[in-house]
């Protein structure tokens, strides 16, 4: 597939996206790297733009330069985004409670403090960035240490074999201490989430270094 036509795909991937409004959204690309610029007027509108043009065949990079630009009604302080994201995360049942901090500031959120589990960390991020008035999103979350399984290595390999979306034989695994490198090709971004999601399930595991290629 050229660049030409790659562009024309992530074109029509984001106007066929209900959540997005395309309009505003510029699309470049080059060697299979699509650049996506403009504006938009959330957040989950420039989520939602990153995960559409990663879901089109031939997206081997992505370099996203969306800019949220909130219209004035929805514009808040950000004492008040703060207080609804502590409220929020106090609501929220698989946050461990009072485990993450929060600090917002021009309405981008920076989330701190230390949870078990990465998934915790995953749904703190998701439950903040939906909120009115927030333009961004910095997790900083920390992941406190678990007792190291001695078999690690192989209970990542069992779990990326047996997950349906991942061919296990291409990918890599190396794990120093609590860190695991997973290198090798997948067939597109999904397969890539699906294996770095396959691995922080696996408990010990406190950082992934994902250097898997798109072979698309």
């Amino acid at each position: 597939m050229n660049d030409k036509q790659l562009r024309q795909n992530v074109i029509d991937e984001l106007e066929f996206e209900p959540r997005i409004d395309a309009a505003s959204i510029g699309v470049a690309a080059a060697h299979g790297v699509v650049t996506l610029s403009g504006y938009v007027t959330s957040y989950p509108q420039k989520m939602a733009a990153e995960r559409a043009a990663w879901r089109v065949k031939g997206v081997k990079g992505l370099a996203e330069e969306i800019e949220v630009r909130l219209p004035g009604h929805k514009r808040n302080a950000d004492d008040e985004i703060a207080q609804r994201a502590v409220n929020i995360l106090a609501w929220n049942t698989q946050v461990p409670h009072d485990a993450v901090k929060i600090r917002v500031a021009d309405g981008w959120v920076t989330l701190f403090g230390t949870v078990a589990w990465n998934h915790q960390r995953m749904i703190a991020e998701s439950a903040v960035r939906e909120l009115t008035g927030v333009v961004g999103v910095f997790n900083e979350i920390e992941l406190a240490p678990l007792v190291q399984p001695k078999d690690i290595k192989q209970r990542i390999v069992t779990a990326l074999t047996r997950h349906a979306q991942v061919e296990a034989a291409r990918i890599d695994v190396d794990v120093d201490g609590a860190t695991v490198t997973i290198s090798g090709d997948v067939g597109n971004w999904e397969e890539r989430q699906a294996a770095e999601r396959a691995v922080w399930a696996v408990g010990g595991v406190r950082k992934v270094v994902d250097k898997l290629r798109i072979n698309a």
